[in-house]
């Protein structure tokens, strides 16, 4: 009787296999593991069944793609004879929508991947070049190696309409190129909205004709290195000479190769605080005497975030609610910006607004008096609604940071919630559409793994924690949660190297949470596919963190008033070793299985992860001291 199950039980650890191979991301909604696979040989032709013009650009793409790995790749008219078939229903599958497809890969015949929309077609062909091997991702990769793609059939379709990622360009300048490149890198996890933060107190980066300055001035300060946000201020003989802007011939561009991507522009004008960049422009904009000595921010200290109490500026970083040339400025920006990005939404910020300088400007006061406004609350209300109806003059929907509620919101204004899901779930509440971009799981410029590893940051955030992200909080009218989105802010990103590294792979946590239906997530069987990934990553020269392998650290006194440090990995599988003694360890040194007395005299900690014999993490060193103020886990 038992040998009956035996070829049953090797068809289920077989499947099983299959789809942890398999290692898509975002996980799709269901995957069928057939026998065999398809082995497509020296030539590969694809045909698309329309002579719709985005489609056949699709079937470039692909073949680009192909070709730049060796393959010889070309695109075919004839479908009986395509290795690949891009096939669009001609009576649509309700199921699927605008972006879902289906992808099948059948031996000794080809592949196919059907949808309703041309979208749905270049998801469909991010999901194939997943199965195919990394070398895809090198150039050349392929070209001497027999390619064999594992027979499957896979149905998918995205769970949310908006899977964004904001990209911080004005704390750091970035090239048009890097944000293509940005673009290239997200489309192949199914993310469908940039969010370009444009605007803030270390830079103006969008060339506003009507307003010069924001770029001849408003683009450029002080260069400085080191840690952000206590840097010495710039001396008046120190060259504004770094920073940079996009011309709106630059913007008309990205725009387009995004469109080509599947992917909307959302631009953020950060208004009424994050505003320094455009007050050193146009000192006239502000109500503060001496803000004709304001200058572009470098990094220097310019609020006061209180353990208690409320923040306030040192200096009055925000437009004037009460004054008529700030309506007219915000009228000009918008109209261009309106012009340039076709997106149905422009975001106004609205966040951080320092209010200590609104509560001593007589001109706000005589405003509270003249419109009946009882509180600094209702005052940027006020401005909020102004921002509003210019905006909707310009064709354009109001979304902005979940501060925007505070005092009363238009109706018809969208909210993102940044300050964890409180303040989205209280907009939909209230019917508005909400964007969720909790800093609790989605601020991806937080460190990553022990602060004594990573680039400093005020706070961590690990992934296992952003893989727990559900933009769809409980209690809430699903209609009105239009997604969710991670935020890169780079006030300590330098470059695109760093850039990488902070996004990837919590990138694809949040890709997950987005795009897969939520009864397929599972943290165990997303970690292996994060590590095919890496494979996938070093073969495309793309940085990644390896913080998953670091352990975290904590420390608290016991009974006998001793110091007891725990570890804890992120991940199954890794055991740890330590040493007390300033050496450095390795396989061979003391492995952690449960709390350790810290010896009496040690200064220093070091910590290393190994897998089957191999060091997996990074040697961790942490002073003792350190580790006395780190609190139990």
């Amino acid at each position: 009787m038992i040998l009956k199950f035996l070829p049953c039980l090797a068809f289920l650890l077989f499947a099983q296999t299959a789809v942890a191979q398999l290692a898509i991301i975002p996980e799709p909604v269901s995957i069928v593991n057939k026998t065999g696979h398809f082995k497509p040989g020296k030539q590969i032709s694809i045909s698309a069944n329309t002579e719709r013009a985005e489609v056949q650009h699709i079937a470039r793409l692909l073949s680009n793609k192909l070709a730049h790995a060796g393959l010889n790749s070309s695109v075919s008219s004839n479908a009986h004879t395509a290795t690949i078939n891009l096939i669009l229903h001609s009576a649509p599958d309700k199921n699927l929508g605008k972006e879902g497809y289906q992808l099948k890969v059948i031996p000794l015949q080809g592949i196919s991947i059907s949808a309703n929309e041309a979208a749905g077609l270049f998801y469909g062909i991010q999901t194939l070049l997943q199965l195919l091997p990394e070398q895809v991702e090198t150039k050349d990769g392929l070209k001497n190696q027999p390619v064999s793609i594992p027979a499957v059939e896979i149905t998918d379709y995205p769970r949310f309409s908006w899977r964004g990622l904001m990209f911080d360009v004005s704390r750091h300048f970035f090239t048009k190129q890097e944000v293509k490149d940005f673009i290239d890198q997200m489309v192949k996890y199914k993310y469908n909205l940039l969010h370009l933060h444009l605007t803030d107190d270390e830079g103006w980066r969008l060339e506003i004709k009507s307003l010069p300055k924001l770029t001849s001035v408003g683009a450029w300060r002080v260069n400085k290195t080191g840690s952000f946000g206590t840097f010495s201020v710039p001396d008046e003989k120190e060259p504004k000479d770094y920073g940079g802007f996009y011309t709106q011939d630059d913007i008309r561009e990205l725009v387009q190769y995004a469109k080509e991507r599947y992917v909307n522009i959302l631009p953020e004008i950060d208004v009424p605080g994050h505003s320094l960049a455009a007050i050193a422009s146009y000192p006239e904009l502000s109500c503060t005497p001496g803000a004709e000595n304001y200058r572009v921010r470098s990094g220097e200290k310019i609020m006061e975030w209180p353990p208690k109490g409320h923040f306030y500026g040192l200096l009055d970083n925000t437009l004037c609610p009460a004054n008529e040339k700030v309506y007219e400025f915000l009228d000009k920006v918008f109209t261009e910006v309106a012009q340039l990005f076709p997106f149905e939404y422009i975001h106004m910020g609205g966040d951080e607004t320092a209010r200590n300088f609104w509560e001593k400007t007589p001109a706000i006061k005589e405003l509270m008096k003249n419109e009946q406004l009882s509180n600094l609350d209702e005052v940027q209300s006020y401005f909020v609604k102004r921002v509003g109806k210019i905006l909707k003059s310009k064709g354009k929907k109001l979304i902005g940071w979940d501060e925007i509620l505070e005092g009363g919101l238009a109706p018809d204004a969208a909210v993102m919630s940044w300050r964890g899901m409180k303040g989205g779930i209280e907009a939909a509440k209230a019917g508005h559409e909400v964007i969720m971009s909790p800093s609790t799981f989605a601020y991806l410029d937080y460190m990553q793994g022990d602060k004594i590893a990573e680039p400093p940051v005020y706070a961590s955030l690990r992934l296992n924690k952003t893989y727990q992200f559900d933009p769809l909080p409980e209690g809430v009218d699903p209609k009105l949660i239009k997604g969710g989105q991670a935020n890169v802010w780079t006030e300590q990103i330098y470059n695109t190297r760093h850039l990488q590294y902070m996004l990837w792979p919590r990138g694809f946590a949040i890709a997950e949470s987005v795009w897969s239906p939520k009864e397929k997530k599972e943290w165990k069987l997303f970690v292996p596919k994060v590590e095919t990934h890496f494979k996938r990553l070093d073969a495309a020269g793309i940085k990644y963190a390896p913080s998953i392998y670091d352990p975290s650290f904590s420390a608290a006194k016991n009974t006998n008033n001793e110091w007891l440090v725990t570890l804890a990995a992120e991940i199954d599988g890794l055991t740890i070793h330590y040493s007390f003694d300033n050496s450095f360890p390795d396989q061979y040194y003391p492995q952690y299985s449960a709390p350790l007395v810290i010896p009496k005299d040690a200064k220093l900690m070091r910590v290393v992860t190994y897998r089957n014999g191999k060091q997996a993490g990074r040697i961790l060193s942490i002073p003792v001291e350190d580790l006395k103020t780190r609190k139990a886990i």
